[in-house]
């Protein structure tokens, strides 16, 4: 089959297209899935350039075209344990069950599906374990992937099949972020890197539980934002008490990081609680310890997420509760320019990877 094989941790030398990859083949509690599109994430250009590595401390950007020659191969994926190489990335998997492995009903045959991205059949479900599809097992980048039929969700709603791939990584880590610090009606939710694919998810799924929301982006992409569900937008770089006031947000939802980390912590009401799941900014922060515990502040780090997550993005695309937000498709040889565009920050909202029939 046709499908790009990640060869190590590194510049986009490491992704290489081939037409003579296997096929795989489903094992018992598997399903086989020609695969119809394919999301574009951070975490798929984190993995390839190493960024995980505690070697690593710049963000994503500075390393995201060449790699980084800090990055240690023991310790460069999520999990901090080394990756088999070739590795057919690619965490946001749409398409239809083409056969099944042992212990599947025929029936499912012809399904259209997502895959959930975090992965406990392959951990036996034990608690915070899981692997994230296209890193720890092989993905969605390619023509055919294999699943566990348990974690492969029929999706049944009038979206492409495009629209559909938008969603499991992005809009699962958003998700996971405010079941995990309790989101609740009425609460003032303060989103970072909100034109992207976790931070625009996360204004469509905080306005769904009620909250009111307050994004960060560049200026350009405020438009879109508002017309997604935020009630305000501050212009990336400006200073935050310019436009709120100390101790006004209930919840920060951040995949930022970086040197504006303290003035999150600064606009946090006391009993505030702070979700975070990437650091594109930079990793490593100034934390005044003081500010933590004389406030009350509780902090979530968010990687895992309970079940219930994703089986409830599935019923709000069903019901017609969230929408998608593509920005641009890519055929899947040119998984390089869709990366680069990823990269530049230029467009708001998923690129997705269209995977030839």
């Amino acid at each position: 089959m046709m499908g790009v094989w990640l060869t190590g941790h590194g510049g986009f030398e490491k992704l290489e297209v081939r037409s003579d990859i296997p096929l795989p083949v489903p094992a018992a509690g598997e399903v086989l899935i020609k695969v119809a599109a394919a999301g574009i994430n951070n975490t798929d250009i984190n993995t390839r350039i190493g960024w995980y590595s505690k070697g690593v401390s710049d963000g994503t950007a500075a390393g995201g075209a060449a790699g980084f020659q800090t990055s240690n191969d023991v310790d460069a994926s999520w999990s901090g344990t080394p990756l088999a190489f070739p590795r057919i990335q690619g965490a946001d998997c749409c398409g239809r069950i083409v056969a099944v492995g042992e212990g599947v009903s025929p029936d499912r045959v012809g399904e259209r599906v997502l895959v959930r991205n975090m992965l406990r059949s392959y951990v036996d479900y034990r608690p915070w374990e899981c692997w994230t599809f296209g890193s720890e097992c092989d993905g969605a980048f390619a023509q055919y992937a294999k699943a566990p039929a348990r974690e492969t969700y029929r999706v049944e709603c009038a979206w492409s099949d495009v629209e559909l791939a938008s969603i499991p990584c992005a809009y699962s880590t958003a998700e996971g972020m405010l079941h995990r610090a309790r989101v609740e009606e009425g609460e003032h939710v303060l989103i970072t890197g909100a034109s992207g694919g976790v931070g625009s998810a996360a204004i469509q799924l905080a306005k769904r539980r009620g909250a009111r929301v307050t994004a960060i982006a560049g200026k350009a992409k405020a438009p879109r934002l508002l017309d997604l569900g935020a009630d305000a937008v501050i212009p990336r770089g400006e200073p935050l008490t310019d436009h709120l006031d100390r101790e006004s947000v209930d919840v920060v939802i951040d995949v930022v990081a970086g040197p504006g980390f303290g003035e999150l912590l600064d606009v946090l009401k006391r009993g505030g609680r702070y979700a975070v799941a990437g650091a594109i900014a930079g990793p490593l922060v100034e934390l005044d310890v003081r500010t933590l515990y004389l406030k009350d502040l509780t902090f979530h780090g968010c990687t895992f997420q309970d079940d219930e997550v994703f089986e409830n993005l599935i019923s709000y695309i069903e019901r017609g509760e969230i929408r998608p937000n593509v920005s641009n498709t890519y055929p899947l040889e040119r998984i390089v320019d869709a990366q680069e565009e990823f990269l530049s920050k230029g467009t708001g909202g998923k690129l997705v990877l269209v995977v030839p029939q």
